[in-house]
């Protein structure tokens, strides 16, 4: 029993290390990417069964059905983390990733939903990594977050 909870302990101490009091935008240069892109054979096949869904068409939700590349577009995203794990991203096939690696943080946002806090780092292009936990941040100075968001940095409880 005892090795049991001790066992317990260790784990959860290695699964959650995102719960650290300061976190930080992540720096892109070392993100890497963690999922495949879509060849285009399976964006066209997937394109026709996503839209011909007849519930999409009920709920009003056929917007990117109109135009192949509006659909391309939404579905050819591949996922990307930060070098530590923490932050993720769907970040779009088309952008290079020798330019994804040379962005910088240009904004960021803390929102809280129940009880779930997300950070998110914007780094243009539609490029914006985030980072979810329980813990309830803020950030240490947002008038300093809004004039320099590579400095910014969030304190998490």
């Amino acid at each position: 029993m005892k090795l049991t909870l001790l066992f317990l302990a260790l784990l959860c101490g290695a699964v959650f290390p995102a719960l650290a009091d300061t976190v930080k935008c992540p720096d892109l240069g070392s993100a890497v990417q963690v999922g495949t892109c879509p060849a285009e054979e399976e964006l066209k096949f997937t394109f026709l069964g996503y839209c011909s869904d007849n519930a999409k068409a009920y709920r009003g939700e056929t917007d990117v059905c109109t135009d192949y590349q509006r659909y391309r577009k939404l579905k050819n995203v591949a996922l990307w983390e930060s070098a530590d794990g923490v932050f993720s991203a769907y970040v779009s096939c088309d952008l290079p990733k020798d330019a994804l690696k040379r962005v910088s943080v240009s904004a960021i946002k803390l929102s809280s939903k129940r009880k779930l806090t997300q950070l998110v780092c914007s780094y243009g292009d539609d490029v914006n990594f985030s980072f979810r936990t329980r813990a309830q941040c803020s950030l240490e100075s947002a008038a300093a977050c809004a004039t320099d968001p590579a400095a910014c940095k969030a304190e998490c409880k």
